[in-house]
C-alpha cells in the first residue's frame, strides 16, 4: 500500500499499505461504541467481522475463490502491479520490508505469516491463520490469541507467543510508519504461556480497529537477537510464510521460492493458494523494457498502466496467434484514490486559491482524448468506485456530523458536493485559465514579466515523477500553468531519490494513488489526513494536511458501529476534502487491463475485494505445452 505515486497500491495490513495514529477531538460528542454482535466477548472464535456476519463457518475447508485442487508447479514471472511499506518496483537494496530505511522488493510480505488473514470475498472479515482462535474483552481493549502449536519458521523452530510479543512491540517502536502508526494505541503485548498471547490497547476500540492489528506480520524474536531489526541489509530474514527468498540480483530480479513443507499448507486459510513453485519479480528502469520482455515471453503476466501502450502496441505476433490473451477484469469493490498532493508545508501552496488555480490548468477532457485514448474517467472523490463518494447536497445524517465543525470547514462543504472543472476539450480552455489567473491575483500573486510573483518570490511548481511516461502525460498541464505565469516544470528522478524525497516531503507536487480496504478504518486514514502525521517522515500525508478538523472527522469514522454510519462519516470526510482541496482528485480506471501468456488456470469470477493473481492462479501444463512454454 513502497509508496506509490504512479500506480495503484493497496493499503497497509500486511498486504495493504495504510495505517495511522489516533487522537480524540476535544468536546466532540461521539456515541458509545457498541460491541459487534457477531464477535461475542469471552468466546473463542474462528474469525471476526466488523459489521457483517462471517461468510465461512468454523469448519470451512477453503475459501470459495480458490481451487483447492490446483496443481503446484511452474514459475510466475511478472512486474507487480502494487507494493507496500518501503518496497520499490524498479530496484531494491534491502530484504527488510518493514522499516522505513532502504528499498525492498515487492512481495516480501508473502514470506511472513499473520495471526489472522482476510477473506477477499468479504468486505471486513478476518479468519484465524497463525492463531487457532481469538477472543476479546467486552470493551475490545484486550485481544487474546491462541497460537497454533504446529506453526513453524522456515528453520523448523516453533512460532510462539514470544515471537508475537516481539513483533508487536518492535513494529510499534521501530517499524515503517505505515505499520507503527497502526499500533499507536497498543499498550502491552504479553505472553501468557508459550502459545497464548494477549494484546492490550488503550481506550475503547472501534469495531474496525482490530482489522489492522490482526494483520501485523509475525517476526522471529530469536533471529533478531543476532540481527539488528532496523538494519537495511540484504540478509534473508527468518520467516514462516508460504514463500521465502531464493536467488536474487538487486536491480534485476528476485525469486520467491514456495516452501514445500509450509506448516500451514493444509489450513483452510491456505488451501488452494500459492500454487507456483516460484514467483520471479523482474525489475526494469523503463516500462518499455518491461513490455519488450513480456512480448518475448520472459515475463508471462502484465497489467498495463499506460493507455497509449494498451491502445496501440498490443499487436505483436504472440497476440495475433493467440498465445497471449489481452483482456480486462473488473476492478475490486473498494474505494480508490488517485490524486495530486500539493505540498502545503511550502507557504505558497497553503492558500486554497493557489491549489484551485493549479487544478484549473489541468484539462482532463483533452488529456483523456489525446493522451489516454478514452481509457479513464475523471475522479471526483478520494473514494471513487465506492458508496463513500459524496453526491449532491448533504443529507440529514451528514449534516448532523457537519454542523459541529461548521466553523472549521469551508462553506462549500454544506452545498453540492464539489465537482472537478469540466473543460471545452481544447487543451487550453480560456475560461478556466482566466478563473485561475483571478484566483492567483486574489491570493496576492501578480504578473511581473512572464511570471507571477509575490513579495519578490516567483510562483514555481515542480511536478515530481519517477517514470518518463508521465512527461508526455503532464506536458499539457505544465504548459497551461506556464501560460498563466506559473514557473512550472517536470522533474524526473531515479527510484531511490524519488522514494527518499517522498519520505522527507521534498517536493512541490506529486501524483499518488491508493486503494483502500472495503471497510476503511480511522487507523488507516489518519496517516493521510491527521495533523500528527503531517511532518512525520514516511507518512502518507503528502500534502502536509495540518487541519484539526480532520481529527474530528476521523473520530466519526472510528465511532461507526454499522456500515450505514461508516458510509455517512466517510461521505462527510470526502465532502470536506473536496471543499478544502487538500488532495486533488485526477483520474481513475474502472477495470484491470491485463495481458498474459495463455498457460494458466484460474477460477472465475474473481474475488470482489482483492486480486492477488500470483497467489490465486496456477500453471496449466497442457496449455503451456500447447504454446511452447512448458
Amino acid at each position: 500500500m513502497t509508496r506509490m505515486a504512479d500506480r495503484t497500491r493497496p493499503p497497509l495490513t500486511r498486504r495493504r499499505f495504510l495505517a495511522g495514529s489516533s487522537a480524540a477531538a476535544a468536546g466532540l460528542m461521539i456515541p458509545a461504541r457498541l460491541a459487534f454482535a457477531n464477535n461475542p466477548a469471552g468466546e473463542k472464535l474462528h474469525g471476526i467481522s466488523a459489521f457483517g456476519e462471517l461468510g465461512y463457518p468454523p469448519d470451512f475447508r477453503h475459501f470459495d475463490y480458490v481451487n483447492p485442487n490446483a496443481p503446484k508447479g511452474g514459475m510466475f514471472s511478472f512486474l507487480p502491479p502494487n507494493w507496500y511499506y518501503n518496497q520499490n518496483y524498479q530496484t531494491f537494496n534491502t530484504l527488510n520490508t518493514f522499516i522505513l530505511r532502504g528499498d525492498a522488493p515487492p512481495r516480501m510480505e508473502l514470506c511472513f505469516d499473520e495471526l489472522m488473514v482476510r477473506a477477499i470475498d468479504e468486505p471486513d472479515a478476518l479468519y484465524c491463520h497463525l492463531a487457532e482462535w481469538v477472543e476479546c474483552s467486552e470493551d475490545r481493549n484486550i485481544w487474546r490469541f491462541g497460537i497454533r502449536p504446529q506453526a513453524r519458521f522456515h528453520d523448523g523452530t516453533p512460532v510462539t507467543s514470544r515471537d508475537v510479543v516481539f513483533s508487536f512491540l518492535t513494529l510499534k517502536e521501530e517499524g515503517h510508519p505505515n505499520i507503527s502508526t497502526t499500533l499507536r494505541d497498543l499498550t502491552e503485548a504479553v505472553a501468557l504461556d508459550a502459545h497464548t498471547v494477549e494484546i492490550r490497547f488503550s481506550g475503547d476500540q472501534s469495531a474496525q480497529s482490530i482489522l489492522s492489528a490482526a494483520n501485523i506480520p509475525v517476526l522471529s524474536a530469536a533471529y533478531y537477537e543476532t540481527h539488528e531489526f532496523d538494519n537495511g541489509s540484504l540478509d534473508v530474514p527468518l520467516s514462516s510464510g508460504p514463500y521465502r527468498p531464493g536467488r536474487f540480483e538487486p536491480g534485476k530480479f528476485i525469486d520467491f521460492v514456495r516452501v514445500e513443507d509450509y506448516w500451514a499448507r493444509d489450513l483452510p486459510t491456505a488451501r488452494g493458494l500459492d500454487n507456483f513453485d516460484a514467483l520471479r519479480l523482474e525489475f526494469f528502469a523503463e516500462r518499455q523494457a518491461g513490455f519488450e520482455a513480456f512480448k518475448k515471453g520472459d515475463i508471462v503476466y502484465r497489467e498495463e498502466f499506460t493507455s497509449k501502450t494498451w491502445a496501440l502496441e498490443y499487436n505483436f505476433p504472440a497476440i495475433n496467434d493467440g498465445r497471449v490473451i489481452k483482456t480486462t477484469f473488473p476492478a475490486e469493490k473498494r474505494p480508490i484514490m488517485q490524486a495530486w498532493a500539493v505540498n502545503q508545508r511550502r507557504a505558497k501552496f497553503d492558500d486554497i486559491r493557489v491549489r484551485e488555480a493549479i487544478n484549473l490548468c489541468f484539462d482532463f477532457e483533452w488529456t483523456n482524448d489525446k493522451i489516454f485514448y478514452g481509457a479513464y474517467a475523471r475522479s471526483q472523490s478520494l473514494f471513487q468506485r465506492s458508496e463513500f463518494v459524496a453526491t449532491g447536497m448533504p443529507g440529514e445524517a451528514e449534516l448532523a456530523l457537519l454542523e459541529p465543525v461548521r466553523d472549521l470547514v469551508p462553506a462549500a462543504a454544506f452545498g453540492e458536493a464539489v465537482m472537478q472543472p469540466v473543460s471545452d476539450g481544447s487543451g487550453r480552455d480560456r475560461q478556466l485559465l482566466r478563473r485561475a489567473v483571478k484566483l492567483l491575483n486574489d491570493a496576492g500573486w501578480g504578473r511581473q514579466g512572464t511570471v507571477l510573483k509575490k513579495n519578490g518570490e516567483t510562483l514555481s511548481v515542480e511536478v515530481m515523477i519517477r517514470s518518463p511516461v508521465f512527461e508526455r502525460l503532464l506536458s499539457g498541464f505544465v504548459e497551461n500553468m506556464r501560460r498563466i505565469g506559473i514557473d512550472a516544470s517536470i522533474r524526473l528522478v531515479d527510484p531511490a531519490q524519488f522514494q527518499l524525497r517522498l519520505d522527507e516531503f521534498d517536493f512541490d507536487m506529486v501524483g499518488y494513488a491508493v486503494s483502500f480496504e472495503a471497510t476503511p478504518t480511522a487507523e488507516n486514514l489518519r496517516t493521510i489526513f491527521a495533523p500528527q502525521t503531517a511532518n512525520r517522515p514516511g507518512s502518507m500525508n503528502l500534502p502536509g494536511v495540518d487541519a484539526p478538523v480532520y481529527e474530528q472527522l476521523l473520530d466519526y469514522v472510528e465511532a461507526a458501529d454499522n456500515r450505514a454510519d461508516l458510509t455517512t462519516a466517510m461521505r462527510v470526510l470526502d465532502r470536506v476534502n473536496r471543499a478544502r482541496l487538500d488532495w486533488i482528485p485526477n483520474w481513475y480506471s474502472a477495470d484491470h487491463r491485463v495481458a498474459y501468456w495463455d498457460m494458466f488456470g484460474f477460477k472465475e469470477p474473481k474475488p470482489d475485494y482483492e486480486w492477488p493473481v500470483e497467489r490465486l492462479w496456477w500453471l496449466d501444463r497442457e496449455k503451456a505445452i500447447k504454446i511452447g512454454k512448458a
